[in-house]
């Protein structure tokens, strides 16, 4: 009979590659790990794993296991979840990991209501990059994702893992109110990206998966972008749009407070952005984790739509 918990250093071993990181992983020894994939080999009666240069890789038998495993311990996770639903009190440490803009935007709220309550539940965040977070999310290092895909730039999620749509929102275009006067652009009027082209523009940085959106969507227009300033802080982008600098496109959640100085355009092809929760497979029933992503969709759904209507004219 196959072991829960060989099946569970296997699925470690998976996302973490190397018998060494396993074992910092899971508070356990080389040594030890190295045993208890031997053992599991013995009940498998054939190889799980094979040596890849410096790393160690699943054989087809130990992908298999995997799968399997994923299933396993999703739904020990679920009785697990199921038990402290039941102790009544019980609190703990929930670790989010969210892309900048949802962790300015919709996490401060989710701290002020908790801080409302007569509730020993701590909320530890991080800021990372969608694909990051996940990998995070996929080695045990964090409970809940808040990660974006763009129209333009879908995003496939680890597997055993569970995602839900929070929202969507456009991305929307960014200039100088003298500039869309120039190019005959009235107040949240939509706006063709192809006749943009001349324009200087203003991006992320090309580690961030906002930066490859905008490249995408330039170049389905027609044009590779003339980028004059990258910076990975959309606040810093929308000031030197205030500033005449050029043009920048910004999804709603990462537009500042006051966009003042600015004029804000739909696309006539719209590209927008979907934000998903993601937790690993069994835990969202976690009376913990489910609190935080209550708080989470309550947050995103007071968020203030500050989105111009697009207008039927052509631009």
């Amino acid at each position: 009979m196959l072991d829960v918990r060989r099946l569970r250093i296997l699925q470690h071993l998976a996302a973490y590659g190397t018998v060494a990181a396993t074992a910092e992983a899971l508070h356990l020894t080389a040594p030890a790990i190295s045993q208890h994939l031997a053992a599991l080999e013995r009940e498998a009666g054939t190889p799980v794993v094979e040596k890849h240069g410096r790393t160690l890789r699943l054989t087809a038998t130990g992908e298999l296991l995997v799968a399997h495993a994923e299933i396993i311990l999703a739904e020990l996770a679920a009785a697990e979840s199921g038990l402290a639903a039941l102790r009544s009190g019980r609190r703990g440490v929930v670790r989010v990991a969210a892309f900048a803009s949802a962790a300015r935007v919709l996490l401060p709220r989710v701290w002020r209501r908790l801080a409302g309550r007569d509730e020993a539940l701590t909320v530890r965040l991080a800021v990372q990059e969608p694909h990051e977070a996940l990998d995070e999310l996929r080695k045990r290092g964090t409970d809940l994702a808040l990660v974006h895909s763009y129209t333009v730039l879908p995003r496939s999620f680890p597997a055993g893992c569970e995602q839900t749509v929070l929202m969507e929102e456009p991305v929307l275009l960014a200039l100088h109110p003298s500039c869309a006067g120039q190019l005959g652009l009235a107040a949240g009027e939509s706006a063709d990206l192809t006749r943009l082209a001349h324009l200087p523009w203003l991006v992320p940085g090309p580690e961030t998966s906002c930066y490859e959106m905008i490249q995408r969507a330039c170049g389905a227009a027609g044009f590779v972008p003339d980028v004059r300033a990258r910076s990975s802080d959309f606040s810093v982008l929308t000031a030197l749009v205030a500033a005449g600098a050029g043009a920048a496109l910004v999804p709603r959640m990462a537009l500042p407070e006051s966009t003042a100085g600015l004029s804000l355009h739909p696309l006539v092809r719209p590209v927008s952005r979907t934000v998903f929760t993601v937790s690993r497979a069994g835990t969202s029933r976690h009376p913990d984790l489910r609190q935080v992503v209550e708080l989470v969709r309550e947050a995103a759904a007071a968020l203030d739509a500050r989105v111009p209507q697009p207008r039927r004219s052509g631009a």
